[in-house]
Parts: C-alpha cells; structure tokens; sequence
C-alpha cells in the first residue's frame, strides 16, 4: 500500500489524540469530572478504528460494485430514522445505541454517495455528459439533501454537495452542463430549506457570520471567542496545554473549533505545519487516484480525498469566520468516535485502491 499516504495518516491521528486531550481535559473535568473522558473515549475508537484501516486496505476495492446499492439504500433508511431520535441541539442528526455508540449518518451517506457515483461513472463513462444521464445522479443527490435539510444538518449538504460536483467534473461534466445543474440547483435547494421551514435558521446562522459582535454574549459568542483564541496564539503559540481559551469560555474546544486550540497552543508555525500535513495527505490521494489501474478505483480515491479536503477546508473557514459556522468536525482532531472510525476506515479504501496502483513509468 502506499506508505506516505499510511504514514501521514497515523501521524495526524497521533498529533490529533494528543492535541484533543489538551484541548477537552479541562470541560470533561467541568462538566463530567473526569479529565481523561473524551480522550479515553476516543482512544477506545482510534485503535480499532487503525485496524479496521489496516483489514480494509487488504480487501479488494472492486466488492464495493456489489455493495453500491445496498449502502446507498442503508444510508437513506438512516437518514430517515434520526428523525425518531432524541434532538441534540434543536437537530436530529444522530443514531443512539446505547451510552457509548453514536453517530451521523450522514457520514455514511457521503460515503455511499462516492461509491455509488463511481459505479454509475465507471461502467457508463459518458452518462454525465449527457442531460439525461445526470438524472439518476441528481436523484439521488436530490434526495439526501432534503433529507439533511430536515434534519437540519446544513454543514453536511454543502460536503455532499461539494463532493457530488467534484465527482461529475471528474467523470466528464462539461461546463455548460455544470452551469446548468448550479443554476438551476441553487434556487431549488433555497426554496427547499424555505418551505420545510429553515430559512430562519439560514438566516440567522448567515447574520451571525457577517456580524459576531452584534449579538457577542449570544450566537456570536463561539466564533469571537475562536477568534480570540487563535490570536492569542501568536508566532510560537502559548505550548501543549497552555491554552486559556478551553477553560470554560471557547464553548465545545474539543469538537468543531478545535483548530483554534491548535492556533492558541502551537500558534501560527505549528498550525501552519499541521494544514501542511493535511495538505501532503490530500495531494497524496489525489496522486492514488490519478494512478489507480481503473476508472472505479480512480473516482474512490479522488471522491473520498475531496470529501477529506473539503472537511478540512470547511473547518477552519468556520474557526475564523472565513465561512457560517456549520458544526462540522476536523478530520483525526474533533471528538468523535464512530465518525473517527468512519474516516479510518474511507482511508483503507483508500489504501486499497493504492495496492493495485500503476507502476510510475506508465
């Protein structure tokens, strides 16, 4: 398999575990009065969660052919029973089983949206280039979103969004028909979140972002105090544990703005080092999907990277108002252990997908 990608995988994981306890020891303690609770937690995800990684990578990428249909159909019955669960923040985004298992479907939609697409586009090449072609894709694609919008979940439609065009240039859109499907999709999806009563949640979320300090001890309070945290970091950065910002007034350090821990502890040459890591990570799935032996492999690789890149990006725009804050985590970082095992998981398709790579030379 390929090392880099393996390589840089695990030594993200590792700054990520190291980096979640410094940033959530000090609300688990608050709130749950115990320190090592996320981190142990997560712990009891991230070493299967590698061996899972490991097991997948060995398994011939090809069964997902046979397994396009029922994932897809999995997903979308899943997206359909958080509706019967418990609502965690105005939302129901989650499954829960149990004390310990809980988790989004949506990440396995996005995961099934990959490999769905790439079957369709790997045994019918030209169907994206058609406007008949793209109906299936657009149902499906349709479909998902309303279903995120409900529930609602805005972060994860932008991703599966993002990811679904991403996949459709790759397998021949041309521009004309991407212009087409923007155009006409944008008012849709609107009009969608208007009339199952969203829009005021768009809106607000949107005033939010144009204006924290309108509203700084209410909406506007996380993304301030993000700000200031990353500030606070400076060049070198306060040091491991040393963040001041986690002691009880950037809400939530350990999940979604976790980044801005990183700024304040690590400060700008360590963050700086850590969105390079990321950045040789998604170079290096790009590189395995150029290089896969056929178009299936080549759309896996490709889609699962972009969702990987677009995780990331999303993430840190939100840490500094570069974007609405849409509750979305940072990749080996957030806490979160099924979606850490998810990701894990997407990487050993991943690393399969590089077993049966073309060699360089050709």
């Amino acid at each position: 398999m390929d090392m880099v990608f393996f390589l840089i995988t695990i030594l993200l994981l590792v700054i990520g575990l190291i980096m979640l306890f410094s940033a959530s020891y000090a609300n688990a303690y608050y709130l749950l009065g115990n320190s090592f609770h996320y981190i142990s937690r997560q712990l009891l995800f991230a070493v299967p969660g590698v061996i899972a990684m490991y097991v997948i990578s060995r398994i011939d990428y090809h069964i997902f052919h046979r397994l396009a249909y029922p994932l897809m159909a999995a997903s979308l019955v899943m997206l359909v029973i958080v509706f019967f669960m418990p609502a965690l923040n105005n939302a129901h985004r989650w499954i829960f089983i149990g004390d310990l298992i809980n988790f989004q479907p949506s990440e396995i939609a996005k995961f099934s949206l990959v490999i769905l697409y790439a079957h369709w586009m790997s045994i019918n090449p030209g169907s994206v280039r058609r406007i008949e072609g793209l109906i299936p894709y657009g149902c499906v694609l349709g479909v998902i979103i309303l279903l995120l919008i409900a529930e609602p979940h805005l972060s994860a439609m932008v991703i599966v969004v993002g990811m679904a065009l991403i996949m459709l240039i790759l397998g021949g859109l041309n521009l004309r028909l991407l212009g087409a499907t923007v155009v006409g999709g944008v008012p849709l999806g609107l009009l969608a979140i208007f009339v199952m009563g969203k829009w005021d949640r768009l809106m607000g979320r949107l005033q939010v972002w144009w204006n924290p300090e309108a509203d700084a001890r209410g909406d506007g309070w996380q993304t301030l105090q993000s700000l200031y945290s990353i500030g606070s970091g400076g060049l070198m950065g306060t040091g491991i544990g040393n963040s001041r910002q986690k002691y009880l007034f950037l809400p939530e350090p350990q999940n979604d703005f976790i980044f801005a821990i990183v700024c304040e502890e690590l400060g700008f040459i360590g963050a700086t080092l850590i969105l390079l890591l990321f950045a040789l990570l998604i170079w290096r799935g790009f590189v395995i999907g150029v290089r896969a032996r056929d178009r299936f492999g080549s759309f896996i690789a490709l889609g699962l990277t972009a969702q990987l890149a677009l995780q990331v990006l999303l993430n840190i725009a939100v840490a500094t108002n570069s974007f609405p804050n849409t509750g979305i985590g940072l990749p080996f970082f957030s806490y979160g252990g099924t979606s850490l095992m998810m990701l894990l998981g997407q990487v050993g398709v991943i690393l399969s997908v590089s077993r049966q790579t073309k060699p360089e030379d050709e």
